[in-house]
């Protein structure tokens, strides 16, 4: 038996990249240089050198973004930071924006 007219469907896949955020850290005046300095080493990966740069764009300009990310790794690193200032009481704030 013969079958004539037999289509095949293909599959479309329209993969994209994952959308990135911005981590930004903002200045307060009670969380110290120190605990940032050691945020940007412990939780997002920088080198020290690089934290510390970090830290002073944040205490100059009241801002700084400290990573790009995709969306859950972003959100998580905030989460693990703050938790982090708030077990040390500091008020330590961090926000994400679209890259």
């Amino acid at each position: 038996m013969s079958v004539k007219g037999k289509t095949k469907e293909k599959a479309r896949t329209n993969l994209q990249e994952p959308k990135h955020y911005r981590v930004i850290m903002h200045n307060d005046d009670f969380t110290t240089m120190e605990f940032v300095v050691s945020v940007l080493l412990e939780v997002f990966h920088k080198k020290r050198n690089d934290a510390e740069q970090l830290m002073m764009m944040v205490h100059q300009t009241g801002k700084a973004a400290v990573g790009v990310y995709p969306y859950d790794i972003a959100v998580t690193k905030i989460y693990e930071a703050t938790e982090r200032a708030r077990n040390e009481d500091f008020p330590l704030r961090m926000t994400i924006e679209e890259a």
